[in-house]
């Protein structure tokens, strides 16, 4: 008899390894100066991926690029181990379109804030709620990429432990991928409860500035539900995205273009 186990459970088997593993590392290995700059570099390298990439670029097309760095942007963003970039686009246009309703994937409004934050991901329940995007599946690159997802972080662990030992694999691609975990979804269940809310969404987004320094831009969530296909989040000056300037920075060498900026009189259409 052939026994089927369903792709999202052998994905939540790897996720909450992942947990294990921090957590034993974190009394087991002693951490080295290059492991923790390793953990460093790979944290804000692969939360770019996810707030620029999988977030501004794929879920709601804030700006424009070319096949190839669209490509890398999904490669780095697989690293994240967050699933595939064509699973992570269509769970958050789900979020848009049902913000804070009982059809939200990660509300915690209409669930609770433990579901909102980590349970979701594991449930499988966003698997068939909606279509994958039609403007994404055409590349046959991110299909694989979407496919075979984990391949690139194990690739990613495997280097850590070849160029920088134990303390590489345990504290610059474990400790920080958890970390990178946490800080990713501190933007559905924090940035829904806590902060201020200076536009009045249909939603309970709010912005957040710690959350906006851990996440290189994303804890502007009110922002962001407010102009939801705007490449900036930070609309005041001393409101930090990272995010947005590195973009801005890439776009001074034609790496990106077409950046897309909020406006007063007119909402850029949603993905």
């Amino acid at each position: 008899m052939t026994v089927s186990v369903p792709r999202h459970l052998l994905t939540n088997i790897l996720f909450y390894l992942m947990h294990v593993a921090a957590v034993l590392s974190l009394f087991l290995v002693s951490p080295t100066t290059e492991a923790i700059v390793v953990g460093l570099v790979l944290y804000v390298l692969r939360m770019f991926a996810i707030t620029a990439g999988y977030h501004r670029y794929l879920s709601h097309r804030s700006f424009k690029t070319s096949r190839w760095f669209q490509f890398v942007l999904s490669f780095i963003g697989c690293m994240a181990v967050q699933k595939g970039p064509l699973w992570w686009a269509k769970t958050h246009r789900l979020h848009h379109i049902h913000s804070d309703t009982e059809n939200d994937p990660h509300s915690p409004i209409a669930h609770s804030w433990f579901y909102a934050h980590i349970g979701w991901i594991s449930s499988g329940d966003t698997e068939e709620m909606v279509e994958t995007p039609k403007d994404l599946v055409r590349f046959w690159e991110l299909k694989w990429l979407d496919r075979f997802h984990a391949a690139p972080g194990i690739l990613l662990a495997v280097l850590c432990w070849w160029f920088w030992g134990l303390p590489g694999l345990a504290w610059g691609f474990i400790v920080s991928t958890v970390v990178l975990y946490h800080a990713t979804f501190t933007v559905n269940s924090v940035c829904h409860l806590w902060g201020d809310r200076p536009y009045d969404t249909k939603d309970h987004s709010r912005n957040n500035l710690l959350m906006a320094i851990l996440t290189m831009g994303e804890g502007w969530h009110n922002n962001h539900h407010h102009r939801p296909g705007c490449a900036r989040q930070g609309r005041k000056w001393w409101e930090i995205d990272l995010t947005y300037y590195i973009l801005r920075m890439l776009a001074l060498i034609g790496v990106v273009w077409d950046i897309r900026e909020p406006t007063p009189d007119k909402e850029p259409t949603p993905l």
